[in-house]
C-alpha cells in the first residue's frame, strides 16, 4: 500500500535492530534462518534439527510446484498437520505462529497451511533483506504516516480543516449531507469517520490493553538493541509479572474496541473499526479496503493506482 501510493517518498524508515519473543520468563531472539535455528537457545538439539528442517521446508517451498509440497497439500492440509509432519513441539510452534508468522491467536493452526508458510517466507525473506530484523519503522515516529497521506490528498486536490470540532453530522431522509462545525456546514455526499463520530451507528467490538513502560536499562538479551519488537505469545501472558523489576514507570490504557453496525450503503457514512492490538497495521490496511469497497463497490485496484499516479507525476509506465 505505502509503495503503490508512492508515501514512501515523503517518509524516511529505520530498521527495527532485532526481533525477539518472550518465553517463561526470559527474552530469546527469533530464529528465521537455518543457522540461528541451530544456534538458538529457545530449542533443545533435537528440536533445532527439526526446527531447521521446517524452514528448509518453508524456503524451498513453491506453490506452484508440486514437486516442493513434501506430501502436503496448501490448500486443504493445515498448519497443524505440518507442524504434526516436522514433530515440532508446542514451545516452536508457539514463537513459529506468533513470532515468525505474527498471527493474533490459535485459529491459524485448523486452517489451510498455504497463508502460514508464506508468512514465514515473508518473514525470512524480510530479514534477509534487511539484516538484522524484517521490521522497519518510520525514523520520526508513526505521526510520519497520517502525514505523507495527508501530502498526497493534498496532491489530488483535498482540502483541510484544521482545528474545527465536529458539532453535528448532518443527515437528510437517512443519508449524509454535511457536517456541522461552529455554525458553517461542509457539504458532502459520502463520509468517513472512526467510531468516536457516531455513537449510534457503532457497537462494542472488545477491549484492548496498552502500555507504555519506562525502563531504567536495556532489556536483558537484546544484545543492547536501540529499538526491538518483542513478541510475547498469548499463552505467555500469565509470566508477564515476572518483567516488573525492569519497570521505572507505567502507562496504562484500556479502550473499547467498536465496529460499525451497518455497511453505510443506505446512510452513506462509512466508518472505520477502532485499532486493535496489532502493532503493523495488517488489519488496519484491510480495514481501509473494507471502506473502499462499501463506498465505491470494487476492490481497490493497486496497479489502476499506479497508473493515476503516473498520470499526476507525468511519469512514463515501467
Amino acid at each position: 500500500m505505502l509503495l503503490y501510493t508512492e508515501v514512501t517518498r515523503y517518509l524516511d524508515f529505520k530498521v527495527v535492530e532485532g526481533s525477539f519473543v518472550y518465553k517463561g520468563g526470559k527474552i530469546y531472539k527469533v530464529p528465521s534462518t537455518e543457522t540461528e535455528a541451530l544456534a538458538s537457545n529457545l530449542m533443545g538439539m533435537f528440536e533445532k534439527r527439526r526446527f531447521r528442517k521446517f524452514l528448509v521446508f518453508v524456503a524451498n517451498f513453491d506453490e506452484n510446484d508440486s514437486k516442493t509440497f513434501e506430501g502436503v497439500d496448501p490448500k486443504t492440509t493445515t498448519m497443524r498437520d505440518v507442524y504434526k509432519k516436522f514433530d515440532l513441539g508446542q514451545d516452536v510452534i508457539d514463537f513459529t505462529g506468533h513470532a515468525l508468522a505474527l498471527y493474533r491467536t490459535d485459529d491459524y493452526l485448523d486452517q489451510p497451511c498455504l497463508e502460514t508458510i508464506n508468512r514465514i517466507k515473508l518473514y525470512s525473506e524480510s530479514l534477509a533483506r534487511y539484516g538484522k530484523s524484517p521490521y522497519l519503522y518510520p525514523l520520526y515516529g508513526l505521526g510520519e504516516l497520517p502525514q505523507g497521506f495527508a501530502r498526497l490528498s493534498a496532491i489530488y486536490g483535498g482540502t483541510y480543516m484544521l482545528n474545527k470540532c465536529v458539532d453535528e453530522i448532518v443527515m437528510e431522509k437517512g443519508k449524509v449531507v454535511g457536517v456541522k462545525s461552529e455554525g458553517e456546514v461542509a457539504r458532502c455526499k459520502q463520509l468517513i469517520c472512526d467510531p468516536s463520530y457516531i455513537a449510534d451507528r457503532v457497537r462494542k467490538a472488545g477491549q484492548v490493553i496498552r502500555v507504555i513502560c519506562i525502563l531504567s536499562h536495556p532489556i536483558k538479551n537484546t544484545n543492547d538493541a536501540n529499538s526491538c519488537q518483542i513478541i510475547i505469545p498469548q499463552n505467555q501472558l500469565p509470566d508477564l509479572q515476572q518483567i516488573s523489576p525492569l519497570q521505572l514507570n507505567w502507562f496504562v490504557a484500556i479502550s473499547d474496541l467498536y465496529e460499525p453496525t451497518e455497511d453505510g450503503s443506505e446512510s452513506q457514512v462509512f466508518c472505520s473499526r477502532s485499532y486493535d492490538a496489532t502493532t503493523h497495521f495488517e488489519t488496519t490496511c484491510n480495514d481501509i479496503k473494507d471502506i473502499y469497497k462499501r463506498m465505491t463497490g470494487t476492490d481497490f485496484d493497486f496497479e489502476n493506482m499506479k497508473r493515476k499516479q503516473n498520470d499526476v507525476y507525468g511519469e512514463e509506465d515501467q
